[in-house]
């Protein structure tokens, strides 16, 4: 078995003959890369990870001690198919995160770049995650989800299996979701709209505009009563100039678990 010069791999590690490392990774003790895994460039896989193949590890990403990615789905239908997880670059993967592998040859998992997996999140088989999202301590993710863009999922949240988080979405800590949650909406507790990711918005460079775009398009999808078509039809004829709100209606038009609505007002964030 051989790396290149630039890879320091402990005596103690158990690197399979099938991996592949990129230049400058580091493995630490009682690391255990199992089977044909493509580690990419500067990655860090810290003392007591796991990682099992088929998989790739793009560029510089860290997995901490306790970590396990690619292992086998939690799925009592699967076959023992050599499904893959495929990771971007620059993911960080914190203590004891676990990440699936998909269910079937024709499905995989797959982790954009950018991310922080904080202590023991999990993403379950056959999920989608963008780019520069963040998954709090305990955070978990049912199979066939996906996650756009700037996604936040606070500690101990849980999202339902095909549950859709549009970009920049949110939900605050200790609340779950079964149904779908447009780009820009948090959500608080079960099932429960609250408001809009104003900070997000403002991070992510949205401009003034776009974001009285989104706070006006809010107020027609949770609190003036419509149901969704007609709220979806004052959208795209008052608001359809702006980019933001055709990307919201790109996404309720793709929605298939429908999605949530306000319980109460009191949590609204527009009077802010």
């Amino acid at each position: 078995m051989s790396f290149p010069s630039s890879c320091r791999v402990h005596r103690t590690a158990v690197v399979s003959p099938d991996a592949q490392l990129g230049e400058r990774v580091e493995v630490g003790a009682l690391a255990v890369i199992d089977g044909p895994v493509t580690v990419g460039d500067d990655c860090i896989i810290r003392p007591g990870a796991y990682l099992f193949g088929p998989m790739t590890l793009g560029t510089g990403n860290a997995v901490y001690s306790g970590a396990i990615l690619g292992e086998r789905p939690q799925h009592l239908k699967y076959n023992d198919e050599p499904t893959t997880l495929e990771i971007g670059d620059y993911n960080i993967f914190r203590e004891h995160v676990t990440i699936h592998r998909g269910t079937t040859y024709s499905m995989k998992t797959v982790v954009g770049s950018h991310n922080f997996f904080m202590a023991n999140s999990h993403v379950a088989h056959d999920c989608v995650i963008g780019d520069h999202c963040i998954l709090a301590n305990g955070a978990l993710v049912a199979g066939h989800c996906l996650l756009q863009d700037g996604v936040i999922l606070s500690g101990n949240t849980a999202v339902h299996q095909f549950v859709r988080i549009g970009r920049l979405g949110m939900i605050s800590g200790c609340s779950a979701t079964g149904k779908d949650i447009p780009p820009f909406v948090i959500q608080q507790g079960l099932d429960t709209v609250s408001g809009i990711n104003l900070v997000g918005m403002k991070r992510a460079g949205m401009a003034r505009e776009q974001i009285h775009a989104v706070r006006s398009a809010f107020r027609m999808l949770f609190r003036e009563g419509l149901v969704l078509p007609a709220a979806m039809a004052k959208m795209e004829r008052d608001l359809g100039q702006f980019d933001v709100i055709q990307e919201m209606l790109a996404f309720l038009r793709g929605c298939t678990k429908g999605i949530n609505f306000m319980r109460n007002r009191f949590h609204d964030d527009l009077a802010a």
